[in-house]
């Protein structure tokens, strides 16, 4: 696993608290998710990149040619399989991927975690910039109808 850190922040410890005694069935799930859906997205030999890859659950259970877990919370390069490269910068400055390197971008409940919606602009910017001609951007987030309540309670959903 090759680890590439431009910036450190306290993230490993929010998300040590919030996710605590969860990684197992997290990554159960994930395995069935990935098996069951997700790779029919993710051929075999894709490049694959994770946006705000967290634990890896997905860029850990996927299959790919080449695999990259984007996220600045240092605890991601110890939770990364050995197939797996983590860049460990700043989405809201230029990545280091090369431009239209990649088929597919993967990214799960991270956009809210932006502080701004420039920010979320840049950061699709640069999704657009490295895909390949004919790639694609598969994006989860949250179903604001049935947590509308609470789920803005957590002080990093940031954007709305």
């Amino acid at each position: 696993m090759k680890v590439v850190v431009t910036q450190r922040t306290d993230l490993e410890t929010i998300y040590r608290n919030r996710f605590a005694r969860t990684e197992v069935r997290r990554n159960q799930v994930w395995q069935v998710l990935t098996r069951h859906f997700f790779q029919k997205w993710d051929r075999e030999t894709d490049v694959v990149v994770d946006l705000g890859a967290g634990y890896c659950e997905f860029i850990d259970n996927i299959r790919g040619g080449h695999k990259y877990a984007i996220d600045l919370n240092p605890a991601t390069h110890q939770k990364a399989s050995e197939d797996v490269t983590v860049l460990s910068e700043d989405v809201t400055r230029p990545w280091s991927l090369t431009s239209e390197s990649v088929p597919v971008v993967f990214t799960s409940n991270f956009f809210e975690h932006l502080p701004s919606k420039q920010v979320l602009t840049h950061c699709l910017s640069e999704i657009y910039r490295v895909l390949q001609s004919g790639g694609f951007l598969n994006a989860l987030g949250p179903n604001i109808r049935y947590c509308y309540d609470v789920y803005w309670d957590f002080f990093d959903h940031s954007l709305r």
